[in-house]
């Protein structure tokens, strides 16, 4: 019998001076033109902090410190298949955050809070209200309403 195995997930909440960094998804078959988050899956035997870290350079460009990546939250989702994302928010790096991946990200910029755009995939718009309550642990797309 195969065991039951999960998606793991890091996402990246750059954050500065009341701002928060979003990429609009495009070409990717997958929320094509909503906004995201810089993020990506955990290759096997890669620590969440080394996943960012990796994300961060292949998608944004920059180079981050271990010390610097802040884990502040865990989503268990269940939608299509069910996955486990970890959360994590960076203030400093080092490099100009830009587009890597134009293929798969048509736009690139910081939102202040109290002003995100509409069209944020709802997980993700969940996850960053949670980061911002100081919600550490959530599941998504089980039994409970939502």
């Amino acid at each position: 019998m195969q065991r039951f195995t999960l998606i793991p997930a890091v996402h990246i909440f750059f954050v500065r001076e009341g701002e928060v960094l979003l990429l609009r998804r495009a070409n990717t078959g997958y929320e094509d033109g909503n906004y995201s988050v810089v993020a990506g899956h955990i290759d096997g035997k890669e620590e969440v902090r080394q996943a960012a870290i990796r994300e961060a350079r292949e998608e944004a460009g920059v180079e981050i410190v271990p010390e610097d990546v802040q884990v502040v939250g865990v989503m268990h989702r269940l939608s299509n298949d069910e996955r486990v994302d970890f959360f994590v928010a960076v203030e400093r790096w080092t490099g100009q955050i830009r587009n890597m991946e134009p293929d798969k990200c048509d736009d690139l910029r910081w939102f202040a809070w109290d002003d995100l755009p509409d069209n944020i995939i709802p997980y993700v718009r969940r996850a960053l209200q949670n980061y911002r309550q100081g919600n550490w642990f959530d599941s998504v797309g089980f039994d409970r309403e939502e």
